[in-house]
């Protein structure tokens, strides 16, 4: 592949539902291009964007690739994003570093929830873009039905640069409305319009001519005198009103059929704005905000886009440069992490094929491996201008599973395998559950969990089983309550004596408070630390139900010593076995975690999913609209949402979407209660037999 200068490059995502033919059309231009012998296809696994196992064995796209495509002097770098929802941070790390999209809606289907998903994003970056009716020459494909759902995107204001010539399995090409000319099969070749479409063709272009004049103060003036735009004005006019947003052109193609792909690799040439027509990029530098003009001369501002582990080269980044040139065996900075990074040789990726290069322009996409310090989002710079560009914002994870190792060499490899997962997908993520001791996997769905625990398999040689984690419940005391126990043990040796009486008393504010009310020497202070161990053993496992307990104080007023037997750890089951029986008097509490929800669904399922929220002691405190759909804000347990990503996505058809955080703990309603104290009760005499 020969070298691009920045204003040659455009870097275009492909995005869209889930198998409406964004990598049959990645494919379809590789081959068009001559960047490959022969068509692949997803069926036989042979396509060059999706290479993973993991992805050929469930024949859908997984995770972004990039894949260059030459096409007159110009390098188009496409990114194959996936289309099903739980993926979703993929389309957004290729959306951070795209100039423009292509979205694809399936001329069967029309719009489904991938592309009113995605199509939010594209709103959020404020890309330019276009509506690519794909897959035209299936059965039952309908032009005019796929355009009038994209037209009821919000904010979609579309207009056809071309028409299909036929549809189904009389797809035959399309009609180029500027050039006013028929383009069959790939388009190489101009031809006449077809007499029965000529009549449509011109309405068509005048529609198209007026959008074109829009986008142009003296365009528009020519055209309102009287004059017809040529196709030169008509691209210049479409292309300022594209990379406004003022309107997105509408295509027709198939690619599996190889129909249509020479006049939308032009018009991406054409409409899609290069790196140095973008609006510049803001970096955070040493004296404040700095605009930065993509160009090789600037100062170095390279973002990393996305972190990929491989089991035989290592970590591979892929980053995009906004300013300066990157350079194979050089020393960069990373900016967030204060840290150096030797780059050893920097290549253009394609599919999972690397290209050694000795330079990437500004603008470009490229990838380097076995950097050390550097992850997803991070800035790569010179450290004599240090300089930080924001990163894309991920959806938190909403999908919880605890995660246990399956052979005891698994468990020495767990935290190592999982931080590498999240490395790679940002809406990923795992912690250590104290209050449960369960090691918890976060993802967006239970098709993104199943693939990461896949990935550990294949890629780390890991082994995980999943399972529905325990809701983090705790415990407390909601009155005062006081108990002695005395510990005393006579063995052939000196024995082991204490007594302790303590009281506990519920802590409005703070979580644990321990005094030292004996007076008169009753038991000396020497001892205090050991019972107040002892006490926070009890504290660590709970009293009722195996939770930590918090919000109690507890007092020593009283107590009794021996002279020779008395030792640390007689006062420390004492303690221990006196906090036990004064909190069983103490009217013992569970709390529950309480979660605030928001969730956005179509205005049609709006009855459904307040139906549903109701079944889940869901707390509802208000409703609003928002974009034409409808936002419920309430108060729900934790453990009646575990699964709802999933069961949103049943009652919404795909198209409802939530987000949740933590809002504080309460008291669990006492028939709830009831049951979890049964299942600890029921656990731990089960583990007692077991010992026995």
């Amino acid at each position: 592949m020969k070298e691009y200068g920045t204003d040659a490059i455009r870097n275009v995502a492909l995005i869209g539902h889930g198998s409406a033919g964004k990598t049959t059309l990645v494919e379809a231009f590789l081959h068009f291009t001559g960047a490959s012998t022969r068509l692949g296809k997803i069926a036989d696994g042979t396509t060059l964007s999706d290479f993973e196992d993991e992805e050929i064995r469930r024949k859908i796209s997984l995770s972004t690739s990039v894949i260059p495509v030459e096409f007159q002097d110009c390098k188009i770098n496409l990114l194959d994003t996936p289309g099903f929802p739980d993926f979703v941070g993929e389309v957004i790390s290729g959306l951070r570093v795209a100039s423009g999209a292509m979205v694809l809606v399936d001329a069967t289907a029309g719009v489904e929830v991938g592309t009113e998903l995605t199509w939010q994003y594209c709103e959020e970056f404020k890309l330019p873009r276009f509506v690519v009716i794909a897959k035209m020459d299936r059965e039952n494909a309908n032009y005019e039905r796929a355009l009038a759902s994209a037209k009821a995107l919000p904010g979609a204001k579309l207009v056809p640069v071309q028409l299909p010539i036929g549809q189904g399995q009389n797809f035959k090409g399309v009609i180029d409305l500027m050039a006013m000319k028929a383009r069959m099969g790939a388009g190489k070749e101009a031809a006449e319009i077809p007499a029965d479409m000529k009549a449509a063709a011109e309405q068509a272009r005048v529609t198209l001519m007026e959008s074109a004049a829009e986008g142009e103060d003296e365009l528009l003036e020519k055209y309102l005198g009287g004059t017809e735009l040529t196709q030169e004005e008509m691209i210049r006019g479409l292309r300022k009103a594209v990379w406004n947003s003022v309107l997105m052109p509408v295509f027709a193609c198939a690619g599996s059929a190889e129909i249509g792909i020479e006049p939308l690799l032009y018009c991406a040439t054409k409409l899609i704005p290069s790196p140095t027509e973008m609006p510049k990029a803001v970096a955070e530098g040493k004296d404040g905000p700095e605009e930065l003009a993509c160009s090789d001369a600037g100062p170095l501002a390279v973002y990393v886009w996305k972190t990929t582990a491989d089991p035989f080269v290592g970590k591979q980044t892929y980053f995009r440069v906004y300013s300066g040139t990157m350079v194979s065996d050089t020393r960069v900075w990373n900016s967030k992490k204060s840290a150096e990074e030797r780059l050893g040789t920097i290549s253009i990726p394609r599919g999972k094929e690397t290209l050694p290069v000795k330079n990437v322009h500004a603008g470009d996409i490229g990838i380097v491996p076995k950097l050390s310090a550097t992850v997803t989002g991070d800035t790569l710079c010179d450290k004599t201008h240090p300089l930080t560009l924001s990163a894309a914002t991920y959806p938190a994870a909403l999908y919880s599973v605890a995660v246990t190792p399956k052979t005891q060499a698994d468990a020495a490899k767990i935290s190592p395998t999982l931080t590498r997962l999240c490395e790679e997908d940002m809406t990923l993520a795992w912690h250590n559950e104290p209050s449960t001791s369960q090691t918890i996997l976060q993802g967006m769905g239970d098709q993104h969990i199943d693939v990461a625990i896949r990935r550990a398999e294949s890629k780390f040689q890991v082994g995980l089983h999943i399972e529905l984690p325990r809701v983090p419940y705790r415990e407390t005391i909601t009155k005062s309550n006081s108990a002695m126990y005395r510990h005393k043990k006579q063995t052939g040796g000196s024995g082991q004596f204490g007594e302790v009486s303590l009281r506990v008393e519920p802590l409005p504010e703070g979580n644990f408070e321990f005094e030292n009310e004996v007076v008169g020497g009753a038991i000396s202070s020497s001892y205090m630390s050991a019972i107040e161990k002892g006490v926070h053993s009890v504290m660590q496992h709970g009293a009722i139900a195996g939770y930590p307990m918090e919000k109690i104080k507890v007092a020593v007023f009283d107590g009794k010593e021996h002279p020779v037997d008395s030792k640390p750890i007689a006062f420390e089951t004492a303690g221990r076995e006196a906090f036990k029986l004064a909190v069983h008097g103490a009217s013992p509490v569970l709390l529950e975690p309480i979660m605030t929800i928001r969730v956005i669904v179509p205005e049609s399922n709006m009855g459904d999913v307040l139906g549903d929220l109701n079944t889940r002691r869901a707390h509802v405190q208000g409703m609003d609209t928002e974009h034409g759909k409808s936002v419920v804000n309430a108060t729900i347990p934790l453990a009646e949402v575990q699964r709802y990503a999933t069961e949103l996505r049943s009652i919404t058809g795909g198209r409802g979407i939530f987000t949740m955080t933590f809002d504080h703990y309460q008291v669990i309603p006492r028939n709830v209660a009831e049951t979890i104290i049964a299942a600890h009760q029921k656990e731990t005499s089960g583990k007692t037999e077991e010992e026995e």
